[in-house]
């Protein structure tokens, strides 16, 4: 015998069922409204008692957004006594999780338009760019408390790296330089452990980063990876005299094909990474200097003269444990949260003020930091335990 087919139709059931939600969600409000406002006038409504604090007068409505959609809620008003909700502050609009929804999105690099948009989709209520400038306001308190934490333990590995963002100065739009450090600790995990306003990046400005590290309990460092930028190396040197230098491969590579004709960068870019992919110092130093004479044979003594004043400095990573030498030798990770910051930045355009132009790019590292980026174990750091980079570097000298 032919089966009967049940058939329904499921946006129709989603709708009902969301609406029963949303109902369910509005009358348990309302309902510990009521039972806040008889707590507070010490009797129900219509209870006649000696013991009556206040008196009921009606109720007004209005609006709160919830995660289930937009409720009305009817608040109780009293005589004799001011109704203050615990269950919903006086004033608020909008559930927490739903401004916390809204701050994340925001630092997750949503424009202030496409949350007015997705708010509209998932809670059935806009936000005013006002109101999202607001709830920016107040998570950026805690970035501006993450930003300035103390760094406890030692950092072994710190790389060093900067980022330009426009700003306003006196009316006219200039770049200023954000200043970014991520360190490795002593457990071998990556975390972001400073992001400031560097106005461009000069000695003065990497000076004054690192003694802000250093104050805020940044210790233990053998070794700083960077770009060789203006007054990097100088600032390092002074703050931190102890600590060794690592260039990023990658910008050594960069500088010695700027000094190549672009036909031929793909054959001398091949060169430059056999040069570190040499299993020792020494043979690093061998074959920068073959490198070197096979540039000059074909007339690029620009570009071997910058193999043979800079190839050493990129190879302070070989002092180290081999199974280092990958992630230590190049400022890759560091680049890579730059983009980041880039891509949230660039959605804003111009910054009317210096902290908040850093406190945006502080925010995203905070968010990048605190997914799984932070959370993978970059480096073996048990390796280090009784290595001395120094001696190595004097037997191989």
């Amino acid at each position: 015998m032919p089966h009967e087919i049940v058939s329904f139709d499921e946006p129709k059931l989603q709708e009902y069922l969301g609406e029963l939600v949303r109902k369910t969600v509005e009358d348990a409000l309302n309902a510990l409204l009521d039972a806040e406002a008889d707590q507070i006038a010490n009797a129900g409504r219509y209870e006649r008692t000696d013991e009556r604090q206040a008196y009921r007068s009606g109720h007004y409505r209005r609006g709160l957004t919830t995660t289930c959609g937009e409720v009305e809620l009817n608040v109780p008003k009293l005589r004799g006594a001011t109704f203050a909700s615990k269950v919903v502050e006086r004033y608020r609009r909008r559930e927490s999780s739903v401004e916390e929804a809204m701050m994340e999105m925001y630092l997750a690099g949503v424009s202030t338009r496409r949350i007015q948009d997705v708010s509209e989709i998932l809670w059935g209520s806009s936000v005013s760019p006002a109101t999202v400038s607001k709830l920016n306001r107040e998570a950026f308190g805690a970035v501006d408390e993450w930003r300035h934490r103390r760094l406890e333990g030692d950092y072994p590995y710190v790389y060093l790296d900067g980022t330009y963002i426009k700003r306003n100065w006196g009316g006219a739009y200039e770049g200023v330089a954000v200043l970014v450090a991520i360190g490795v600790n002593a457990e071998g995990f990556r975390e972001v452990i400073g992001c400031e306003e560097g106005y461009v990046e000069s000695e003065g400005s990497w000076k004054a980063f690192l003694l802000g590290l250093r104050e805020r309990g940044l210790s233990g460092v053998r070794m700083f990876t960077g770009d060789k930028s203006a007054g990097m190396l100088g600032a390092i040197q002074e703050v931190y005299p102890h600590a060794m230098y690592q260039r990023c491969t990658v910008h050594f590579y960069r500088n010695v094909l700027d000094k190549v004709p672009r036909t031929r960068r793909k054959a001398v870019a091949a060169s430059l990474k056999a040069i570190h992919a040499q299993e020792s110092r020494a043979k690093c130093l061998a074959k920068a200097r073959e490198v070197a004479s096979e540039l000059r044979a074909s007339r690029l003594e620009s570009a071997a003269k910058v193999v043979e004043s800079g190839v050493e400095e990129t190879l302070t990573y070989a002092l180290f444990p081999p199974e280092h030498w990958r992630r230590i030798r190049t400022n890759n990770g560091i680049e890579r949260l730059n983009r980041e910051i880039k891509r949230r930045t660039d959605a804003v355009g111009s910054f009317p003020a210096g902290d908040a132009a850093v406190m945006l790019a502080a925010a995203r590292c905070k968010y990048v930091a605190e997914g799984g980026w932070g959370s993978r174990r970059y480096l073996d750091t048990e390796l280090l335990d009784g290595w001395d980079e120094r001696e190595v570097l004097k037997r191989q000298s």
